[in-house]
């Protein structure tokens, strides 16, 4: 069994299909959506139609909150607030409605899919907790293996018990899971990679059989998609932090 797991589309429409070109050409049996289709990019609309034409579990994320509840939406920074109110124009009431019925998390296959962090946040960062936040969270997760996205950067939280946890960057290529050990994956972000070093499109294949985990990079039209973004009036970071030269 080989699974696909996608995060952080964010309205990125030609990244989004090269990575579908490259799933469709690696054997994939299913494909999951860990949430933020929409929000910073010019194609939410489109993406949502993909998504729902290739028939891909999608999980709430943070963006697909906000765009239905106003008290969170307050709470995030103005650009991220400024290219929700251009999103919400550019979704159907027909997507708006999809988004407010979507589910938290996913158990699938023996792991469990979130947005944010296990077992149920689409809000929570998991950028560097501490150990005993890592702790708790690997104490209360009943499968041996969780994927998530929210930050867009690539990370592994692994152990074989709650004390012994290690922390460390998911690389390029294919990572051998240990039997015994626990894990949480980030599975990157396919429309907004933060990893700074490759801005290529990113997702990960989890082969349940071979026991790995293999982050695919895929090259898209980057500067297609930010001229979208300027044209559109969305802030002109969005479009800055997809180009290696100044996306930091």
């Amino acid at each position: 069994m080989r699974i696909a797991v996608i995060a952080d589309i964010h309205g990125n429409l030609e990244a989004f299909r090269e990575v579908l070109a490259d799933v469709h050409g690696n054997g994939i049996d299913t494909v999951i959506c860990l949430g933020d289709v929409i929000g910073y990019g010019p194609d939410p609309e489109e993406c949502l139609r993909l998504l729902r034409q290739e028939e891909i579990p999608l999980l709430m994320g943070n963006h697909e909150y906000a765009i239905n509840a106003p008290g969170y939406l307050r709470r995030l920074n103005p650009d991220a607030r400024l290219s929700l109110k251009i999103t919400r124009g550019l979704l159907s009431r027909q997507s708006l409605d999809f988004l407010g019925g979507l589910t938290k998390f996913l158990v699938s296959r023996g792991g469990r899919f979130v947005h944010a962090c296990p077992p149920d946040s689409v809000t929570t960062y998991l950028y560097d907790p501490g150990p005993v936040r890592l702790k708790t969270i690997f104490a209360a997760l009943p499968e041996d293996i969780c994927f998530f996205g929210h930050t867009h950067c690539l990370t592994m939280f692994s152990g074989a018990a709650p004390t012994q946890i290690q922390h460390e960057p998911l690389p390029a290529g294919i990572t051998a899971l240990q039997a015994g050990k626990r894990y949480l994956i980030n599975a990157g972000s396919v429309g907004q990679p933060r990893d700074h070093l490759d801005h290529r499109a990113k997702y990960v294949i989890w082969d349940r059989s071979a026991m790995t985990v293999e982050v695919r990079p895929v090259t898209y039209d980057i500067e297609a998609v930010a001229t979208k973004i300027i044209r559109l009036g969305l802030p002109e970071f969005n479009a800055s932090r997809l180009r290696p030269t100044d996306g930091k």
